[in-house]
């Protein structure tokens, strides 16, 4: 839980973002009764509920905790892991969950720590990451070649949590890479090179890809429904969902369009950035990457090209 300016936020770690009809209308229930009736999409395929009253944690812990959205007390921080959303990996991920969660020393990695599984999402600067046998370290394929990957990100995990001192990322562990290496084995002498393969949305096999706006979705959408969050902030849905609110095509304008809270959920904030970029999208008139932020720090702005639109009090600077 963590408390904003417009009530309690409550962040629910889905690791491979996959959520059964029940978890999610668990999530949507709560978001309704709890918080302000919307769930947010999170680029690490988690969900936030916000506007929640005080003393509100406890009733919600208590729901989450009854579907299994609640599986350790004590490991809740570190459960980071995407999976590439379009992949038969779940199964994988939950090896991998349980696996890190059953060490003691690992709930005290740092909550930024990241597992990816699937070369699509390879590129998003995993601490540590699985493509088919091949073990990615800080971001980047390390040479091991593994037979066990789930113990061999838990080793990974675990020499991480010994070597790190106060770092909270891989990368900044000066020779971290090497010394997990060391520990795990001989590398391999060719390398997979990392990417990032957002899924558009659209149908693809017997599952469609629905774009969120705004990252914001409307609790009282999609019930009974399972879901699989992505890490661009779509869902997977099977065909045949109806998908009213949300957007199928890649030429929808709001595809590419991301934005920070802004107001009134962000005391920082110096605009509604959402009401904003929601009145801008009826003159769009280009496509690409659009990211609009309420203030100089650019929150959650994405990585690579994007053009944003920076609040300064009095209007927005345009950044491309």
């Amino acid at each position: 839980m963590h408390q904003a300016a417009d009530g309690g936020l409550a962040r629910v770690r889905v690791p491979g973002g996959t959520l059964s009809a029940t978890q999610f209308d668990v999530l949507r229930t709560a978001a309704l009764e709890l918080g302000d009736g919307w769930i947010e999409l999170t680029s690490r395929a988690n969900a936030q509920i916000r506007g929640l009253a005080p003393g509100a944690e406890l009733e919600l812990g208590g729901r989450l905790r009854e579907v299994g959205l609640l599986p350790s007390v004590t490991h809740e921080r570190m459960r980071n892991i995407i999976a590439a959303p379009l992949e038969d990996n779940q199964a994988l991920v939950d090896a991998l969950d349980a696996a890190l969660c059953a060490v003691p020393e690992l709930a005290f990695l740092p909550g930024r720590f990241l597992v990816t599984v699937g070369g699509a999402v390879s590129g998003l600067a995993g601490d540590i990451g699985l493509v088919g046998d091949a073990l990615f370290l800080a971001g980047r394929d390390c040479g091991l070649r593994v037979t066990d990957p789930v113990d061999a990100v838990v080793t990974a995990a675990r020499v991480f949590q010994e070597i790190r001192g106060d770092a909270w990322r891989l990368s900044e562990v000066d020779g971290g890479v090497r010394k997990i290496t060391e520990a795990l084995g001989i590398p391999h002498p060719s390398r997979i090179d990392p990417a990032v393969t957002p899924v558009a949305p659209g149908v693809h096999g017997s599952a469609v890809v629905a774009g969120v706006p705004l990252g914001r979705l409307d609790a009282r959408l999609l019930a009974g429904v399972p879901v699989r969050l992505t890490p661009w902030r779509s869902l997977v849905l099977p065909v045949g969902t109806d998908t009213t609110g949300l957007f199928t095509s890649p030429d929808s304008p709001w595809h590419g369009v991301s934005a920070c809270t802004g107001r009134p959920g962000c005391a920082k904030s110096l605009a509604d950035v959402r009401a904003d970029a929601t009145r801008w999208i009826d003159t769009r008139n280009a496509p690409g990457r659009v990211h609009w932020s309420g203030c100089a720090r650019r929150c959650g702005r994405p990585a690579g090209d994007v053009v944003e639109f920076v609040a300064t009090g009095d209007g927005y600077e345009e950044i491309s």
